[in-house]
């Protein structure tokens, strides 16, 4: 069994066995977890609740026993974040909590390889920084943190430290597990200049997070027709952000039913169709009903066949318009605008 499924996390990653389980002989698929039910499901609700998250301190990943992690988070015995923690009181801080993954910590170890875990988080009382693969000292961290004021860090927190957000938002049964479902996933590129697949491991970063929320909790409150501008900067991931904004409105509900009929990304950049065809085909629900209308005709036949994502250029943006007041007055659609200006 534990061989099965250990060749299954090597092969697809802990996102995948999560997701779809694994195939293990004789008993067929044998799934590791329980998905959020949806509105009125009790049976759903109740496999739901059966998911164990549990947390291991000071957790040996070696053979070396003065080698241990500050803690781990495991789902249903899976593990899934590792930690390394500091404090001021001992005058360390997150840079050094960064520096041991770098030179501390093998990623030729079972626990570290590409892959096993969804991300390793290094933090101490003011900073949160978050990496998705440990690679020695070439491991690249990403800052996990609120934004202070429009800069980078995190506000004055009068309840406590400041990084508490990261246990009291994100680490919570509910923000894990939508995390898992609709954000966290294992991405395949084919690299332009060897021509070689790589696989990058994608975890979104706190502003992400909270961008892709507040659009989704703001549709289902208002009324639709409303639109919404989100301010970004370069290298923010609004690609990502993109993405999984569009396969979450496909799937988004209200009194039991579907809010929009289909997705339209407007865009003029090549690359977010790129990213966008290989962030939504991970996610079962969705898959399928990706399209690229490439002339006017296309869209419109899209649009009839009732395809769910649809991207067009932003010089199509007129004509789509048209098309829907035309011939599909009755729809309901979500328009993503990338650089709307």
């Amino acid at each position: 069994f534990f061989t099965v499924l250990k060749n299954h996390i090597d092969k697809n990653g802990v996102i995948d066995v999560i997701r779809n389980g694994a195939k293990i002989s004789p008993v067929g698929n044998v799934d590791f977890y329980y998905p959020r039910p949806s509105e009125g499901n009790e049976k759903a609700k109740e496999l739901y609740k059966n998911n164990i998250f549990s947390v291991i301190r000071q957790l040996q990943y070696c053979k070396d026993e003065t080698l241990a992690l500050d803690f781990v988070i495991f789902l249903n015995g899976l593990p899934l974040f590792t930690f390394e923690l500091k404090t001021n009181y001992t005058k360390q801080n997150v840079k050094d909590a960064i520096k041991q993954y770098q030179t501390d910590r093998d990623p030729k170890e079972p626990l570290f390889r590409f892959g096993r875990c969804v991300a390793h988080f290094a933090l101490d009382d003011e900073l949160v920084y978050m990496c998705t693969k440990l690679d020695g000292k070439s491991s690249w961290f990403l800052p996990f943190n609120k934004g202070n004021n429009g800069g980078a860090g995190n506000p004055v927190n009068p309840n406590g430290i400041k990084t508490d957000y990261l246990w009291k938002e994100i680490l919570t049964k509910d923000s894990l597990s939508n995390i898992l479902e609709n954000y966290a996933q294992i991405i395949e590129e084919k690299d332009k200049k060897t021509g070689k697949i790589k696989y990058t491991q994608i975890f979104p970063r706190y502003h992400q997070l909270k961008c892709v929320t507040r659009l989704l909790e703001a549709t289902k409150n208002q009324e639709i027709g409303s639109r919404f501008l989100i301010q970004h900067s370069a290298g923010s991931g609004k690609s990502n952000s993109i993405s999984w904004l569009a396969h979450q409105l496909v799937s988004l509900e209200k009194d039991g039913k579907n809010i929009f009929d289909s997705v339209i990304v407007v865009s003029d950049r090549k690359n977010i169709d790129k990213q966008l065809k290989n962030s939504i085909k991970h996610f079962a629900q969705v898959k399928n009903m990706f399209a690229h209308a490439n002339s006017s005709s296309d869209l419109s036949g899209l649009l009839d066949s009732g395809k769910k994502i649809i991207i067009s250029t932003v010089h199509k943006f007129g004509y789509i318009l048209n098309e829907i007041s035309k011939s599909h007055k009755n729809n309901k659609y979500a328009i993503i605008i990338d650089e709307a200006h």
